[in-house]
């Protein structure tokens, strides 16, 4: 049995809803990008919002939005996808970065205020793996340093901390609708934001320097971050389907929590209890008393694709010269440790089975191959 790390779902459903596209000849930005933006105002309790070309891009515009450049500094955990630091590079500023709770992998604001200099500009925490930063303490450490905050939700699309949205907290909020997303453009993303003021400037940067389509008199500097009417057709389309893609990850989770409960040599990650709507982004197990290397091996030998977690973005090569270091973060010690199993939509409970008892079989087999060189070694010694 093959089980592969990850398949987007999609279907003849997302093939015909971008037939009208087509009938209506309008593929570029259009009506359906607009009602895209509608619905996902809805989702994330947001008053305003735009598309953008992709997660990072969605990253940079609010960041530019923010008024956010050279000579600023935002504090980024260490622990994310190097995007979330590259787009705070792209506008001139300088990540900072900060290390993470070992028990959910969200950022560790008890860690932040050594961080704070008279150039830091803004806070960025990352909801990961579905999971929620602790967003009233994001808050209150941002307002008692009177900085902003823009969260990067790209894997957070219906979670909820306290029951309240993620991407409702900050100044502004980025989703990506990457194809490995809850929901999927292929590319895609999203800024959201409460503040008029701050949406004019969105519309502005990724607009031409003008707020409609159309007119040739620029008021300000923008440029082309625009997404199609045939992407966000697609993203429509999947909108109709959010609440079993819920379900189904959910039960995904669960199914592997339940199936590798005695397992006392590894732990699934779980959300907090504040995490009051859990979309399971992926399931990760975090091995206690070993290296992550011979398991993967071991699984892959199996069929079953694995995945390391993130690296920490202070040890980057491309960061080195130009970052904080961490010394034994928590970071690195999940990236030693942890593994994403498969759990997109589309996995079959049997394919799961297969993973777990795999896994099961991995340390059964770890333990027959131990008492064998026991064995071995004491019959040499003993002749």
């Amino acid at each position: 049995m093959k089980v592969p790390q990850f398949m987007p779902f999609v279907d003849l459903q997302e093939w015909e809803s971008i037939k009208n596209c087509f009938e209506i000849n309008w593929i570029t930005e259009g009506p359906k990008s607009k009602q895209f933006v509608d619905e996902l105002c809805k989702i994330t309790n947001v008053k305003y919002g735009v598309l953008a070309p992709n997660g990072t891009l969605a990253l940079y515009l609010g960041l530019r939005a923010l008024g956010i450049g050279p000579g600023d500094e935002v504090i980024v955990p260490t622990f994310t996808f190097i995007a979330s630091a590259n787009a705070v590079e792209m506008t001139g500023a300088k990540p900072v970065f900060v290390d993470v709770h070992p028990d959910d992998l969200q950022i560790d604001i008890s860690k932040c205020n050594e961080l704070i200099t008279k150039n830091t500009v803004a806070i960025m925490p990352v909801h990961l793996y579905g999971f929620a930063a602790n967003m009233d303490e994001v808050i209150t450490f941002a307002s008692e340093n009177e900085i902003l905050v823009i969260e990067d939700a790209a894997q957070a699309l219906g979670v909820e901390w306290n029951n309240k949205r993620c991407g409702s907290f900050g100044d502004v909020a980025c989703f990506s609708f990457f194809a490995d997303k809850t929901i999927t453009t292929g590319e895609g993303g999203f800024v959201g934001t409460n503040d008029k003021n701050i949406y004019d400037q969105l519309l502005y940067l990724r607009n031409q320097g003008r707020l409609n389509r159309g007119s040739f008199i620029h008021p300000e500097i923008g440029y082309n971050f625009r997404m199609t009417d045939i992407q966000s057709a697609i993203g429509l389309s999947q909108l109709t389907r959010f609440n079993f893609i819920k379900q189904r990850k959910s039960k995904i989770f669960d199914t592997y929590v339940e199936l590798l409960a005695n397992e006392d040599w590894l732990e699934v990650i779980k959300p907090k209890k504040e995490v009051t709507s859990h979309i399971p982004f992926r399931t990760i197990i975090m091995l206690k008393h070993e290296k992550n290397d011979d398991l993967m091996e071991y699984l892959t030998s199996n069929d079953i694709e694995t995945r390391t977690l993130f690296y920490p973005i202070d040890k980057q090569p491309c960061y080195q010269l130009n970052s904080n270091q961490i010394l034994n973060s928590n970071a690195e010690y999940a990236y030693d440790h942890g593994i994403c199993l498969p759990s997109y939509v589309a996995l079959e409970d049997e394919q799961i089975k297969f993973v777990c008892d795999t896994i099961k079989n991995y340390k059964n087999e770890l333990h027959l191959f131990k008492n064998r060189t026991k064995l071995a070694f004491s019959s040499n010694t003993s002749g």
